[in-house]
Order: structure tokens, then sequence, then C-alpha cells
């Protein structure tokens, strides 16, 4: 009975590759998603704290606040968009060339904000301008993911995927860390009034840097091996994104109800909390504060847990994640509530660095594993496309809904937190392993087998 499934496991296992050039790879990625997601990020830190003001002059503060949240999402609901696109393209021409023209979309898109004129100068211009910019920046973004996912772990040695696919991630809490530190720093440098008239403009002008240096160690990186043996097989989909949903929409709806819960909460624990926070006389400084240092911490964490999945299996490691931020709900909230810095700092570090790292950790090893080689750009982009748009891009502004205009709601937002973590618990439930090591513990062939399970 093994051998049909063993047969299987050539296609998924990454051709011999020069160890120079894996390590280039995974430097490319990492460095690639870090920029990518600080610019993504620095939008939302704005958002919480500036635009409302710059774009949105006339509404009330809470509902300054709810606009300026709307075009946040407006972000994320462009990703399906650029996963769609960018992981058709992926997986007819290659990841490398994806990879270059995401991240020149979303370096654009981000200084383009930085130039953009404010309501007082252009009216109503202003606003339309800064959502068609933030739907490059989506469309940028959701097509960056599932590349960077596959380069890091198309390169890597088979049971490694875990611990290298998680590096990519790590762009997460270095952008978190980079967009917050470049408000922070601003703030403490300038006055009020200088930072509201053009301050805060520079953390999106100097991402045009951060780009092109990117662009160029992106540039010396060869194509995915596992794409070069898809090509000489003469394996290549015509329309792979239409392939992947008619014959993969299980697996897909899998992979949008694993991603849920870490996505929503994660802009919960740091977006709306910049809005939540000084609304309870919580100082934004302090939290800016907290949050980089838990995004410090998720530079060590998110490997650490990518290193375990690979050795304790992606399905526990998921619903490790799920349990712990389900637990951690109520107690996010009466942490942020004391005031208290430390026990700000402590809660990020228990829902963030333990909890949602766990999930996040293992997404790009065990969304690419659910996928046969022709079909991966396009299953590793679809799903957590779709649930970045459901979970992470409306999180801020269902919190914001939920809590009212006083601020005095919070257990409503808990229970929010609470049900995704729940979506994301059963999907890991219903999920099966991946993991090499683990399934030849089972006794199982080292390569789950996509296509003899649909």
């Amino acid at each position: 009975m093994s051998a049909p499934a063993t047969t299987a496991a050539p296609p998924t296992t990454p051709p011999t590759v020069d160890p120079k050039m894996r390590r280039r790879a995974l430097v490319s990625s990492t460095l690639g998603t870090c920029i990518e997601w600080y610019d993504f990020y620095v939008y939302g830190v704005a958002a919480a704290i500036i635009l409302n003001v710059q774009f949105f002059p006339n509404a009330s503060p809470f509902v300054g606040i709810l606009l300026s949240f709307s075009t946040y999402a407006i972000g994320f609901a462009a990703r399906p968009i650029g996963g769609i696109i960018f992981a058709h393209f992926g997986d007819r021409l290659g990841r490398k060339k994806m990879l270059m023209i995401t991240l020149g979309l979303m370096g654009t898109g981000t200084f383009l904000i930085g130039i953009l004129p404010t309501y007082n100068t252009i009216g109503i211009a202003a606003p339309i301008l800064l959502v068609l910019l933030r739907i490059v920046q989506g469309i940028g973004v959701g097509g960056e993911w599932g590349g960077a996912a596959l380069m890091a772990t198309e390169f890597a040695p088979a049971k490694k995927r875990g611990f290298f696919g998680s590096w990519p991630q790590i762009g997460v809490p270095v952008g978190t860390l980079l967009a917050n530190g470049a408000f922070f720093i601003m703030g403490g440098l300038i006055t009020p009034e200088a930072f509201i008239a053009w301050g805060w403009r520079i953390p999106f002008l100097i991402s045009i840097v951060l780009v092109a240096i990117s662009f160029y160690i992106r540039s010396k990186v060869a194509e995915s091996p596992v794409f070069e043996e898809i090509k000489r097989k003469g394996e290549i989909e015509k329309l792979p994104v239409v392939k992947v949903i008619k014959t993969r929409p299980l697996i897909i709806l899998k992979v949008v109800m694993m991603r849920f819960a870490e996505n929503a909460n994660y802009y919960i624990y740091t977006t709306f909390l910049l809005a939540y926070g000084p609304a309870i006389l919580l100082e934004k400084n302090s939290i800016l504060l907290a949050t980089m240092i838990m995004a410090g911490l998720g530079v060590f964490s998110i490997p650490f847990w990518g290193w375990v999945s690979d050795r304790w299996g992606r399905r526990y490691t998921v619903m490790a994640g799920a349990v712990t931020m389900l637990v951690m709900a109520f107690p996010f909230f009466w942490a942020v509530q004391t005031g208290d810095f430390f026990m700000v700092l402590l809660v990020l570090i228990l829902t963030c660095n333990i909890g949602r790292d766990l999930c996040y950790s293992v997404e790009p090893a065990y969304f690419t594993e659910l996928f046969e080689p022709k079909l991966r750009y396009s299953g590793a982009s679809v799903g957590p496309q779709v649930a970045a748009v459901f979970a992470g891009g409306f999180a801020p502004l269902v919190a914001t809904l939920l809590i009212g205009p006083e601020f005095d709601r919070y257990w409503l937002v808990a229970v929010y937190m609470v049900l995704t973590s729940l979506i994301t618990l059963a999907g890991a439930f219903w999920s099966p392993e991946t993991a090499p090591r683990v399934r030849l513990r089972r006794g199982l062939s080292a390569e789950y087998d996509p296509i003899a399970n649909k």
C-alpha cells in the first residue's frame, strides 16, 4: 500500500541544489518579505494614528478611524487579485519573475503615498488616490507571499521545510518593527506639529531605498529548481488558478480556515490596539514600544516554531497556536486595561510570539506541501489571500465597530477573537499531516501526495 504514495514523492522533493544558491534564495526571500511587509504595515500604523486627520478631517475622531481602517481593509481586499494574477503567471512563467514585479509594485505604491497631497490640498481627490494606491499595495503583497514561500521551501531540504519556510515569515515582525519604529523615531525627533505637517511622510518615502536593495539581491537568485523541473517535464498548466480551484476546493477551504485566527488576531493585537489604547488612556508610544519588542522577539520565535513543526508536525503546531489565542482572548484585554506597560508587553508576547507565531511559522511549508508542484503557486496564494481579506483586512474595522464609540464593549471583540481561533482549530483538525519526519514516524511515505488526497 505504501508504494503508490512513495512514487509521488519525487515531484515534491527539490532536485539537488548548490548550497550557496540555497542560502541566497533564503536571504532574498526573507529580505524581500521584510521590505514588502514594512510597506504594507507602515500604512496600518499611519491609518491608526494620522491618516484620519490628513484624509478625513471633517469626520468625528471615531468615524475618522473607521474611514481610515476602511482604506486599510481595501488593501487586503485587493490581495486576492494580486494572488490570482501572480499565481497564474508564477505557475506558468516562474517564481522569480513574479517576485521582482511584486516588489516593484509595493515600493512604488508606498512611495507615492508619501508624496500624496492631503484633503486640505486637493479635496476629495486625496482619499480617492489614497484608496487607489492602497489597492496597488494590496495587489503587490497578494502576489508576494506565495512566491516567497515557494522560493524558500522549494530550495529547502525536505526534512527542513518548516524551518526554511518560516524565514520569509519573519518579514511580518520585521516589517512591524520597522514600521512602528519609523513612526516612533519620527514622533521623538520632531514636534507634534511637524509630524502632522510632514513627518508622517518620511516612513513612506524611505521605502524606495529598501526596495532598491532588495531588488538587487533578488536579481542574483536563480529560478526555483522545482519550477525548472516542471518546465523540463512539460507539466505547466494553462490555467493553474482555475485548475486548483476546480480540483482542490476543500484543500483551499482548509487553508483559509487555518490562516483565519493568526491573521485576524494579529491585526487586533497591533493595528487596532493603536486606536484602542489611547481611548483608555494607554500612551500611544508605550503601545508602539511594546509592539516593537514583540516584533523583535518574533524574529526568533517564528524560525523556532518552524523548526518545531519539522519534528512535532505541521498540524499540531497550528492547533497549539489556535488554542493559545483562544485562551488569551479575554486576558489580552484585561491586561491592556491595566495601563501597565509590562502587562501589555506580556500579553503581546503570549498572544503573538507563542499563539500567533505557532500558526504563522508553519504556513509556507504546510500550504505548499498540500498542493502538487504545478499548482503550488496558485494553491499557496488563493487560500491565504482569501483568508487575509475576511480575517486580517477587516479585523481592525470589525473590532472598532464591535467595541463602539465609547470603546467600552471589549468583550465583543474578545468573543470575535475566540470565534476566529475556533475556525483555525477546526481547519487544522480537518487537515492531514505533511511533515516528512512525522509521516515517516507513523509509517507513511515521507511526502504527502496531494493528487491521491484531493
